[in-house]
């Protein structure tokens, strides 16, 4: 919820607010656009906010023409623009400087441009909403700063692997599990029917079901991320599978690599089925929430449906994803049902046959 403002301020920081959370927002992510559009009111404004502001600490993270220390350094001065109030943002404007002449992508480029205008929105916000962001400003980026310290590379040549399922978990959750934390606390605080909800309880799940959707992101984009240096299979499970990192770049190494493969997906759906028992959670007539949790966890399913049967997934120049026609079929049922809870169980539990 926003503070009342001057009735002079008060058009210019609307213009401010839909330029951000439709223009902006859309360009930078149209697939987080269409979810944040089904949320209720109450809560669409902070939501789409964070996810600006997690999207701006990822391309300061990825702005690989400058130096790491340097990229590390400005993550931390981001941080703090959270918690030192309008008049001593200052860091602000360096940071801008010195990564906007190298976003070749025009929507990064213009989200950091217009990050000043994100915070003064976040600071219209009232205290308890702006708390919530800062918690998770202060967590998302710890993933950011994992990429950056452990994967010390950019390219095939550098590979780095995680070397435990406790560094993969950590990953996950400071990536997306967190997410799911900030986003329970953030509708119970907001939706009326939620007030009987325990938040601690309901936090933990949607926890897993942020890691279970970044397990997805990282089964997905394995072959991509290889090369740039980066394995977040954990050493550990391809030693078992007789496999280095260096043996998932050779393409002919992935009927060794499949049953390892596997172990991950069954661990991302072991994930998301609580991220289902969290959506069937939700009240029957939060049709807007039950949709926008549905989305990414029935499209996450279909990704993993085609990430364990592709036969080039280690390709880097194959994106494998569920096509548009496959994420409108989705969208469309659940809508015209009303978010139905036997419609969508029925549809999940087919998908997870097909994987697992």
């Amino acid at each position: 919820m926003c503070r009342k403002l001057d009735k002079k301020v008060a058009p210019r920081l609307d213009s401010a607010r839909h330029e951000l959370l439709h223009g902006i927002l859309k360009q930078v992510s149209r697939s987080f656009y269409l979810t944040l559009n089904v949320l209720p009111a109450t809560v669409r404004d902070q939501m789409g906010l964070a996810y600006l502001f997690a999207r701006a600490a990822d391309t300061i993270a990825d702005t690989d023409l400058i130096g790491r220390e340097q990229r590390l350094r400005y993550l931390t001065q981001f941080r703090t623009q959270f918690s030192s109030g309008p008049a001593a943002r200052r860091d602000m404007h360096a940071i801008q400087a010195a990564l906007i002449p190298h976003q070749a992508d025009s929507a990064e480029r213009v989200l950091l441009q217009r990050l000043e205008d994100c915070l003064t929105l976040y600071d219209q916000f009232d205290p308890a909403d702006q708390e919530r962001i800062r918690w998770l400003m202060g967590v998302l980026p710890d993933g950011m700063t994992m990429d950056l310290t452990h994967f010390q590379g950019d390219s095939a040549q550098d590979l780095t692997a995680f070397q435990t399922l406790d560094e993969l978990d950590q990953y996950t959750y400071y990536v997306a599990g967190c997410v799911g934390e900030f986003w329970t606390r953030m509708v119970c605080a907001h939706c009326p029917s939620m007030s009987g909800w325990d938040v601690k309880k309901m936090s933990a799940l949607g926890v897993r079901f942020g890691k279970g959707l970044q397990l997805t992101n990282i089964v997905k984009d394995l072959a991509r991320d290889l090369h740039r240096g980066r394995c977040y299979v954990p050493e550990p499970l391809l030693r078992e599978a007789g496999l280095t990192p260096v043996d998932l770049l050779n393409r002919e190494n992935l009927p060794k690599f499949r049953p390892v493969l596997m172990r991950l997906i069954k661990m991302a759906i072991e994930h998301l089925d609580q991220g289902w028992m969290y959506t069937m959670a939700l009240p029957r007539l939060e049709i807007r929430q039950r949709l926008a949790c549905m989305w990414p966890i029935l499209l996450a399913g279909e990704t993993l449906k085609r990430v364990a049967a592709a036969p080039d997934l280690l390709d880097p120049s194959v994106n494998v994803k569920a096509p548009r026609s496959v994420v409108y079929r989705v969208m469309a049922l659940t809508t015209f049902t009303g978010g139905c809870g036997y419609v969508g169980t029925a549809y999940w539990g087919r998908l997870r046959k097909q994987i697992v």
